[in-house]
């Protein structure tokens, strides 16, 4: 990957435009008021210098109206680069736009959804995210399997057996160590914990896992394709403090000035992967730090959605963020806005999922009502069953319970009952010496199945 190009000192452009244009001129670049987001779009000087300038003004011009702008809106960070220079923050026009789309998409709209309001089918969504963001978040680090050998992994609850089924494993077990947390406050600890998860049995030195690196373990990030240096962490005697630095920001009552609760999930993100502090899992776990931000922080939606999914369809992406931060006075407007769109387009995904579950159910419920076959070989019992089951992917029913809601015999609820879980539309098991039925999560594929064959007997 190309490391950008480094944009021209403003003291350089003040001077150079002084020199050559004099004094007014740089008034007309103040004049025009130009914005920190030309063509609504936050671009680093290595885009903006092969662009067309506005008609009245060089490239360098408009690069300094441009910067100008931005300087403007900067606040500080509580971080340091590794030469103690700080981070800095802008919330330009289109970052606000992006947070209410956020703010709107993640708490409003979607609570009318069946599917995650239920609380019978939000353990089956909350799952199928969490194997979604597990598979991806190590695919991103590396992890080669198959999608569907990895699910039935952590769907069966079996031992990996490789390293990349470990890694998938291990993501899995960070992000439900996560749901635990609740709304602890970040710790040292806490951190160290998530890394020893995500990384356990997959490093070369297994005492690497759950600690610190040291100082005679550099770490220099590069590019894959061909071994370029792209980022030399800070050293590791700074670590524990930058750690406290980093706990200090993620526990914040606001006090002070307000920051976004998004921004402040994503620059964590960015903090910890700046500062590398592992000899391995530092994305994973500069991941699984947004996520704990965002769950503790009330966006209760980031449980069902998957970033890497995201971030994994261009990598190249993600990492061409963090180098417009450090090549542009420590910027990380640049990472901010990318990490926001990644954002929303994982909750977009999330709702064409959820919307063409709702249209599935929809339909069955339809099939159901309008199948004669079905409706002849069901009672009205059995049929309420099917269409709350439905509604309720791994719900429980048990003989008593049917038999308590329909009034009738006990021999009459076990019948009925039993004769769902000989059709196959409900999942028969025992806890102690009782019958239970499960609401399979499949039971749309299992009524379209079924219905043909009580036709024919």
């Amino acid at each position: 990957m190309k490391i950008p190009l480094r944009p021209p000192p403003i003291d350089e452009l003040f001077k150079s435009i002084l020199d050559d244009e004099g004094a007014q001129r740089i008034g007309h670049v103040l004049s025009r008021h130009i914005d920190a987001t030309p063509g609504g779009k936050y671009r680093h000087w290595d885009v903006l210098r092969h662009l067309e300038p506005p008609s009245d003004l060089s490239v360098k011009e408009w690069w300094l109206g441009v910067k100008l702008a931005r300087r403007s809106s900067y606040q500080p960070l509580p971080f340091q680069d590794r030469n103690g220079n700080e981070f800095k923050y802008g919330v330009p026009n289109l970052a606000y736009r992006m947070l209410h789309r956020i703010d709107r998409d993640a708490g409003g709209a979607i609570r009318g959804s069946d599917q995650i309001t239920s609380p019978h089918s939000r353990d089956m969504y909350l799952l199928k995210s969490l194997v979604e963001e597990a598979i991806t978040s190590s695919q991103l680090e590396g992890a080669a399997t198959t999608r569907e050998v990895a699910k039935e992994m952590l769907r069966e609850g079996r031992q990996p057996h490789n390293r990349s089924e470990r890694m998938i494993y291990n993501n899995y077990q960070a992000m439900q160590f996560i749901q635990n947390l609740g709304k602890q406050q970040l710790t040292r600890g806490i951190i160290l914990e998530m890394q020893r998860i995500l990384t356990e049995q997959t490093l070369d030195d297994p005492g690497a896992a759950g600690r610190l690196r040291r100082p005679d373990e550099p770490i220099h990030v590069v590019d894959p394709a061909d071994g370029k240096s792209l980022h030399i962490p800070p050293e590791a005697n700074d670590l524990d403090k930058r750690l406290d630095v980093l706990c200090a920001f993620a526990n914040s009552t606001e006090s002070d000035s307000f920051m976004h609760p998004v921004m402040r999930a994503i620059l964590l993100h960015f903090a910890l992967a700046y500062d590398h502090p592992f000899v391995d899992g530092n994305g994973r776990t500069a991941r699984a730090l947004f996520y704990w931000s965002m769950r503790a922080q009330g966006y209760w939606l980031c449980e069902f959605v998957s970033i890497s999914s995201i971030l994994r369809m261009a990598p190249a992406q993600y990492a061409r963020a963090f180098l417009y931060t450090e090549t542009d006075e420590n910027d990380t407007t640049y990472f901010v806005l990318y990490q926001l769109r990644v954002l929303i387009q994982a909750i977009e995904k999330l709702h064409r999922y959820l919307q063409r579950k709702s249209e599935e159910l929809r339909e069955t419920r339809m099939y159901v009502q309008q199948s004669k076959m079905l409706r002849a070989a069901l009672n009205h019992r059995q049929l309420a069953i099917i269409n709350h089951a439905l509604k309720n992917p791994l719900f429980t029913y048990s003989i008593e319970s049917h038999r308590g809601s329909h009034g009738v015999s006990y021999q009459t609820a076990r019948t009925d009952l039993l004769h769902l879980a000989e059709l196959g539309l409900l999942d028969k098991g025992k806890i102690r010496r009782a019958f239970v039925f499960v609401a399979p999560a499949d039971l749309h594929d299992r009524l379209r199945g079924v219905a043909p064959a009580v036709g024919q007997g």
